[in-house]
């Protein structure tokens, strides 16, 4: 039968982070006891007072389509945060808001992607950063950053990655899956190199930034180099550090207003204007009290000590301690020579990534979801989010433990 799927599929996976959370959430219907360490999702409520704009917006009769690229009080809101906390300014007609911060980055490639233009991406990436410039006609440059560099490119990397072709460079800081952050130093030293290729665009999705522990102050690459900043798209949106997930608002800005204007256009044909109550919440979570975000850091903290410590003391894993969001990613290399892990991979010929076997071992034989170090672009490893419970977080390391354990 004739097939009515594009082939333009055939280049792209579904986002294992669903998969894994799917998985996980159907064997939790069929009555098993699985601790979820898959979603990259906050288990703490949104703030009352985000809620509660929220719904005086609805009650006042705010539920018509808004312009495209979102309400003019939050754009401002979104101009003033960026000009308080980062130094950096904006116009309004610099400012988009989209239904999540995924959607801005699909918009975005979209957006300035000719086919065959290069993005170069560092690796361990966001699942879904490969697969949209992919989507966009791109090719995506990715470069390793082992664990033996805290998951972080090196200058030289980067400038034996850029070619001819090379559009854009994309950071994500702290990082998902990692949770590494790039110092000021480490940025300066990454601008020295792009300042010196001036048709460079630099994506700087900063969806982590107040999710930063132990006092390190956040930099992007705008914030280190006023060179870059005329070149430069931010990405940010209020899902991690509002808790907002559900809520899908996402926001970008740049200097680059035909940039924007583009991504409006791209929007304009897709999804329209993001929900227009929710973007009133966005507005009050912006210009709100911030200190709830310090609570949820504290908890954060706490589960992040927690699972580096117990995880490190695991024979076969090295764990980084993260310097932002809410992952941490275990290298697996000292567990192949492990013998049952051996047999492991002798029994299964057919699965080649060490990751996602064992990734499979933990949820079919231990009910732990933990997402496959492949899926970032990372065999030799593992994703945890510890944005859940302390208690399930005891209870999933536990059984983590057991399993690898096994393996000696």
């Amino acid at each position: 039968m004739k097939s009515y799927v594009a082939r333009r599929l055939d280049v792209i996976e579904p986002s294992p982070t669903l998969a894994i959370t799917a998985l996980a959430n159907s064997l939790k219907a069929e009555g098993k006891d699985v601790v979820g360490f898959g979603a990259g999702e906050p288990d703490f409520d949104t703030p009352q007072f985000i809620k509660d704009a929220a719904i005086a917006a609805l009650q006042a009769g705010q539920t018509k389509y808004t312009a495209v690229s979102g309400i003019p009080s939050l754009k401002k809101a979104i101009v003033d945060k960026f000009q308080r906390e980062n130094a950096l300014t904006f116009k309004p007609e610099q400012v988009i808001v989209s239904t999540g911060g995924k959607q801005v980055l699909y918009n975005l490639f979209m957006a300035i992607m000719n086919p065959g233009d290069e993005v170069i991406i560092p690796a361990p990436y966001w699942v879904s950063y490969k697969d949209i410039v992919t989507l966009a006609e791109g090719k995506a440059v990715l470069v390793q950053a082992p664990i033996e560099q805290n998951f972080k490119i090196t200058p030289q990397q980067l400038e034996q990655a850029i070619t001819p072709k090379t559009k854009v460079f994309l950071i994500n800081s702290p990082s998902n899956p990692t949770g590494a952050a790039y110092t000021e130093t480490e940025l300066k030293a990454l601008a020295a190199v792009l300042e010196k290729y001036p048709d460079i665009l630099i994506v700087s999705d900063d969806i982590y930034e107040k999710l930063m522990y132990d006092g390190i102050p956040f930099f992007n690459l705008p914030m280190v180099s006023p060179a870059l900043r005329s070149r430069s798209v931010i990405v940010n949106g209020m899902s991690k550090a509002y808790a907002m997930t559900g809520w899908r608002l996402g926001y970008a800005a740049s200097e680059q207003t035909e940039i924007i204007k583009a991504m409006d256009t791209i929007q304009g044909q897709s999804t329209s204007n993001a929900n227009s109550f929710a973007q009133k919440g966005g507005e009050a979570a912006l210009n709100g009290d911030q200190s709830f975000i310090e609570e949820m850091k504290k908890a954060f903290v706490e589960r992040r000590n927690y699972v580096v410590k117990e995880l490190s003391a695991i024979r076969g894993l090295k764990v980084p301690m993260p310097e932002g969001a809410f992952y941490v990613f275990p290298d697996i290399s000292g567990l192949l020579e492990a013998p049952g892990f051996k047999r492991l991979m002798a029994e299964h010929p057919e699965e080649k990534d060490p990751g996602k076997l064992l990734s499979s071992v933990l949820l079919k034989e231990h009910l732990v979801a933990v997402v496959p170090g492949s899926a970032f672009g990372y065999e030799n490893g593992f994703r945890i989010s510890y944005a859940t419970s302390m208690a399930q977080i005891e209870k999933g390391v536990s059984r983590i433990r057991a399993c690898i354990e096994s393996f000696w």
